[in-house]
């Protein structure tokens, strides 16, 4: 072979050689190394406060961790976690107060702010019906009202008058506020998702019903607008410390106590399904559970 040939192949083959190698080194650079390629996204880290709206009380099965709290394994904050995979750490609690947040509601049960962390993400909650016994105090009032009038006018409201929406207003406010304070304290980088109260009373009195619900039909109004008013407070306290609040009125209205079985998202007085009255049932905590996620954008 000529010189020239030879050094016209030999000036090839160290031309290919180079690029070969540059190729070579541009794909070691682009492909990602096992140490760099991006790590799966961290589970949500999720504290579930609150009281037995909360804690599912009634709806089984029962979380056997603490049988005191009679939490359900099928609670909102339950059904939350299961379908966006959030890192749940519940510790509601049926009857807890806002000032169990604080204190330990049960001896050998540690304050639900424990449960709370710099790292957390997301925090829920329902809180402030147990609060000056609101709930329990209005319901037993009014039904054994409702009782002994055999169920005409509005002897609870006759009694009453505005001590419930009094009581709501002087300490149960400015207990929200505190408690709702002392979470972003704890977690300041978290969502904080306050859940107001679904209906527990039709917005009229329904006949059919009192054999459930035992409430005068001049009660039923005074009643829900107690409700009604305690669902503002908590608003109004959500508002005020940087909070979500996520309104169930619109969505449980007809799914009162006094709706039907597989209709109704609260149990009544009488003749429920749940070894608890007057609390939400499965679908009620399912439904409390969407609407939270759809307010707060969740998957």
């Amino acid at each position: 072979m000529p010189k020239s040939a030879r050094y016209v192949m030999s000036t090839s083959i160290l031309a290919s050689a180079v690029v070969l190698g540059l190729a070579g080194v541009t794909a070691a650079q682009a492909a990602p190394s096992p140490d760099t390629a991006a790590a799966p996204a961290a589970a949500v880290k999720y504290a579930a406060l609150g009281d037995s709206y909360s804690a599912g009380s009634g709806v089984l099965p029962v979380d056997l961790g603490n049988p005191l709290c009679l939490r359900s394994t099928a609670n909102y904050p339950h059904v939350i976690a299961a379908r966006t995979g959030a890192d749940l750490k519940d510790v509601t609690c049926g009857g807890a107060q806002t000032k169990d947040f604080a204190q330990s509601q049960y001896p050998g049960t540690a304050p639900q702010l424990d449960a709370v962390a710099a790292d957390t993400d997301l925090v829920t909650l329902t809180i402030g019906g147990n609060d000056n016994n609101t709930f329990i105090g209005a319901v037993l009032a009014c039904g054994t009202a409702g009782v002994l009038s055999g169920g005409q006018g509005s002897p609870c409201k006759d009694q009453n008058g505005t001590a419930f929406d009094d009581q709501i207003d002087a300490k149960t406010y400015p207990a929200l506020k505190t408690a709702l304070n002392a979470v972003r304290a704890k977690a300041p980088h978290a969502r904080v998702a306050v859940l107001g109260y679904p209906w527990i009373t039709p917005a009229a009195a329904d006949p059919s019903c009192f054999v459930k619900l035992p409430i005068a039909s001049g009660d039923i109004p005074y009643v829900r607008g107690i409700e009604a008013h305690l669902n503002a407070v908590v608003r109004r306290a959500a508002d005020e410390t940087g909070a979500t609040f996520v309104d169930l009125s619109g969505a449980s209205e007809g799914h009162d106590a006094c709706a039907p079985a597989g209709t109704r998202w609260i149990e009544p007085l009488l003749f429920g399904q749940n070894i608890v009255p007057v609390h939400p049932n499965a679908l009620g905590e399912r439904r409390m559970a969407e609407q939270a996620m759809d307010t707060l954008g969740l998957d």
